[in-house]
Order: structure tokens, then C-alpha cells, then sequence
């Protein structure tokens, strides 16, 4: 049964309840450092500030961090950390593409979800559902 870091917990909280994509950076990066700047989780963290960059208005930021992700996550398990990181990198194709288009086809900003399929990380994001963590505390 896998062990999940407090801080990869948060964010997949921040992700996929709160749609704190700041908080998601802040929380990952740190996971990122800590786990000496494993590609992967440096990929789940440049597909949050993605999403920040697009839902601010920065399109060209949002293209560069979902090249950068999907670069660093294609080709990997499509099960991994106890998510479906497959259907994510579906739909984080999906976003860049639509992304890429932005002048010729507008489109509103829109969520992505991180699917998970592991029961111990969703009681575990569950477990901060109704218990949230203060963003400004100590990630």
C-alpha cells in the first residue's frame, strides 16, 4: 500500500477541490526540491501553473508550461502515484491544442481533474476536504 507525501496530498487537493493552481505551485515545487527535482512531479506542478497562466490571461505562459509538462510526463506509466496520469495527459494535449488555437477558436477557461484511482490517496485528499489546510500555513 503506497505511502503519499503530505505535500503531493495537498496538491492534488488544490488541484482538484480548491482549483488553487498558486497554491498547487507552492506546495509541489517544494515536494520537487525535496524529492531532488524528480521530472515528474516538476511535470504535475507545470501543468497547475498551466492552468494559473490561462485562467490570468497568459496564453503564451500556459503554452510554454504545457509543452514543458507534457515533455517531461508523455511515454511515462499511465498509472502512476495513484492517479490515472494517462487520462490527465489526454486532456492536458487536449488544453494545449485548443491553447495553440486561442486566436482563431477563443475559448473559455476550464478545470482540468486529476482522476485517482489509488482508494488510500482519495481518503486521504477527502481527509483535507473536510479538514482544509490554511494556505498561508507552512506547506
Amino acid at each position: 500500500m503506497p505511502i503519499y507525501d503530505r505535500l503531493y496530498v495537498k496538491f492534488v487537493y488544490y488541484f482538484n477541490i480548491e482549483r488553487d493552481y498558486f497554491e498547487c505551485h507552492e506546495v509541489m515545487e517544494e515536494l520537487w526540491l525535496e524529492e531532488g527535482r524528480n521530472p515528474l512531479y516538476q511535470g504535475l506542478l507545470q501543468i497547475a501553473v498551466g492552468l494559473y497562466h490561462h485562467r490570468n490571461g497568459n496564453v503564451s505562459g500556459a503554452v510554454k508550461l504545457f509543452t514543458a509538462a507534457l515533455e517531461k510526463l508523455v511515454g511515462r506509466e499511465p498509472e502512476l502515484l495513484g492517479i490515472d496520469l494517462g487520462s490527465l495527459l489526454t486532456a492536458s494535449q487536449r488544453y494545449l491544442s485548443q491553447l495553440q488555437r486561442m486566436e482563431e477558436e477563443p475559448f473559455a477557461f476550464y478545470d482540468l481533474d486529476i482522476r485517482i484511482i489509488d482508494q488510500e490517496l482519495d481518503d486521504l485528499v477527502e481527509e483535507l476536504r473536510a479538514n482544509p489546510p490554511l494556505p498561508d500555513a507552512e506547506h
